[in-house]
């Protein structure tokens, strides 16, 4: 077989990629200058190629994503390479991302971001009371990888979980309740908490509107790390001026990057980061990634199922 890999990788990662495919050839390639007869050779592509460079894959076994999301690839890849299998990152992202809503959670309870902004305008004035994670009713939106892993660490530290997911299953221990998403609006006047980490799907944009801000408990805090589509942000703004939310946090905004004219900026309940919570910021993170893709070229030299398959028709990971 021929892999192609067109992710950034360290010499350590090219070891296990080197161990993995045994006497199997590897390529080496930038994502955004992908060689012709490489990606026409590869059996196994790991990375996100452009979706167009794949209607030249005609031996294209798996095509392994180092995203979690599995965005254009799904309606492209069946079309490029009828046959080939989609695999999916989920699962790499847990750890960095929900480490990270956790950290901007505290911030927004304990009023970080405000002290932090009165630091610079050299003020020493205390800014009232503040909330804890202890007792919180925490409403995870989203209950894949990084949903359940912030799930879990909510649960540890005395919040009540509920869960809403895509479709029935069963109910993890460190939850309460799990929903389906029918059941968003009665959920959503009890939650101190609301985390959002779904990808971008037609069921998933603007599936925080004005509507639905207006059901959330007064003081409520939105943390969005899926995709920036899933939320209306002037409805945002409305929402964090008139109080209705306590506070939001944006991993992710639409469009990307926020136009710095955007009113997002200058509202002083609002953190906004630039897509940085998940990425290879975390090492552990690319390391994990790299682990599932020479997993799964194990997987087709054996003739055994990949892990992380996406079902194409819902570009979701297949149960």
């Amino acid at each position: 077989m021929k892999i192609l890999v067109c992710m950034p990788v360290t010499q350590e990662h090219k070891a296990w990629l080197e161990k993995a495919a045994g006497s199997d050839t590897l390529v080496y390639s930038s994502q955004e200058e992908i060689p012709e007869e490489a990606i026409r050779d590869a059996d196994i592509v790991i990375g996100n190629p452009p979706a167009s460079s794949l209607y030249h894959a005609k031996k294209l076994r798996l095509l392994q994503l180092n995203s979690a999301g599995t965005g254009e690839y799904v309606s492209a890849l069946p079309k490029a390479c009828p046959g080939a299998m989609l695999a999916c990152a989920t699962g790499s992202y847990g750890l960095a991302i929900s480490e990270y809503m956790l950290g901007v959670l505290l911030m927004m309870m304990k009023k970080l971001a405000l002290y932090r902004d009165d630091q610079f305008e050299g003020k020493w004035e205390p800014l009232g009371f503040v909330d804890s994670i202890e007792g919180a009713n925490a409403l995870i939106i989203g209950m894949g990888d990084i949903g359940s892993a912030f799930a879990k660490r909510l649960h540890l530290l005395g919040a009540h979980v509920t869960g809403i997911r895509r479709t029935e299953g069963e109910k993890p221990d460190y939850t309460e309740k799990v929903y389906t998403v029918d059941k968003l609006e009665e959920c959503l006047p009890h939650a101190d908490i609301i985390a959002m980490s779904m990808p971008e799907t037609p069921e998933t944009k603007g599936m925080i509107n004005a509507k639905r801000l207006a059901l959330t408990k007064r003081g409520a805090y939105l943390i969005n790390v899926g995709r920036g589509s899933a939320i209306d942000q002037q409805a945002l703004i409305e929402a964090l001026r008139s109080g209705q939310l306590g506070g939001a946090a944006l991993d992710v905004t639409t469009p990307e990057p926020l136009p710095q004219d955007d009113p997002l900026w200058k509202e002083p309940h609002c953190i906004i980061t630039p897509h940085v919570s998940g990425g290879y910021r975390l090492p552990e993170t690319h390391n994990k990634i790299i682990r599932l893709a020479c997993r799964n070229i194990e997987n087709i030299r054996a003739g055994r199922t990949p892990e992380s398959l996406v079902d194409f028709t819902t570009g979701y990971r297949a149960r």
